[in-house]
């Protein structure tokens, strides 16, 4: 059965992360992990540092060096137990029901990549852990995007129970999965939803939004539309302000200006300005 499976750290972001899992994985009704990289780079499982040791220096000092890496190591796997199993008690609180807990030590993304075939949806903070004090993006969200085919939910500090949802829409293969992801899954059950195409209001690009708008209303959605001329990170982020949007989604790696979202600079603005979750789909 495939998991939602959640990122946590010992940034500020574990609190909200584990909050909008357990919501995720209350709502499709399928298992949740909480899963816990030690990052390889940072705690390396051997250490080698005969190169760093000048000639005559003595072995009792690599020795000694070599323990206390042993046990830095030790220590924060031990700070990642405690991490995951308070994020448990946290989900379990919420009323999630069947928690599981999974530790690694290695890269990020590679770890995630691992587990693809098992997961269903990916929540992750759009700020981690050497970016806690900061508006500044994660610094591996986009190599995680990129490598994870598979819906994943990039969430801010603070948790709000979603009540509603905007799709960024273009009428791209992308966005019609959005739409069909929108309809049918639990996810999104009771949920209004607001379709939102960037650009100019030409008659196939009417019939696109409104096309979209009746399949949604098909599955007794609540259904709003508009067509709004302007630049997408700028539009997307008003619409959302103006309509107290609670959860924005949008495809990734489109052939549109969609696509823009997710090349360099206008990815970090979109994300880093977000103060609602983001779910971007592959």
């Amino acid at each position: 059965m495939k998991h939602v499976i959640a990122c946590i750290d010992e940034s500020r972001m574990a609190n909200a992360v584990t909050q909008y899992a357990t919501w995720s994985a209350k709502q499709l009704q399928t298992p949740l992990t909480l899963f816990h990289v030690l990052d390889e780079m940072r705690y390396p499982v051997n250490s080698d540092m005969t190169g760093n040791i000048g000639l005559g220096s003595r072995e009792s000092l690599l020795e000694e060096l070599a323990e206390l890496d042993e046990r830095r190591n030790k220590i924060a796997l031990e700070h990642g137990h405690h991490l995951l199993e308070a994020a448990k008690n946290q989900a379990e609180e919420m009323g999630a029901e069947d928690v599981h807990v999974r530790q690694r030590h290695g890269d990020l993304a590679e770890s995630l990549t691992a587990l693809e075939d098992n997961l269903r949806l990916l929540v992750i903070g759009l700020h981690g852990a050497q970016t806690c004090d900061s508006d500044r993006l994660g610094h591996q969200i986009e190599t995680i995007v990129r490598n994870i085919h598979r819906p994943i939910l990039a969430v801010p500090p603070k948790y709000h129970t979603p009540t509603n949802v905007m799709l960024a829409f273009d009428g791209s293969d992308v966005s019609r999965k959005g739409v069909k992801m929108l309809a049918e899954s639990p996810l999104f059950v009771g949920m209004p939803i607001h379709v939102v195409m960037v650009g100019a209001a030409t008659a196939d690009a009417t019939a696109s939004v409104e096309a979209a708008a009746s399949h949604l209303q098909e599955f007794r959605h609540k259904v709003s539309y508009e067509i709004r001329a302007g630049d997408v990170e700028s539009t997307l982020h008003d619409i959302q302000q103006e309509r107290n949007i609670d959860m924005l989604v949008m495809g990734a790696y489109s052939h549109s200006k969609l696509r823009q979202l997710f090349m360099g600079s206008t990815t970090s603005r979109v994300l880093s300005r977000s103060q609602i979750p983001v779910l971007l789909l592959r």
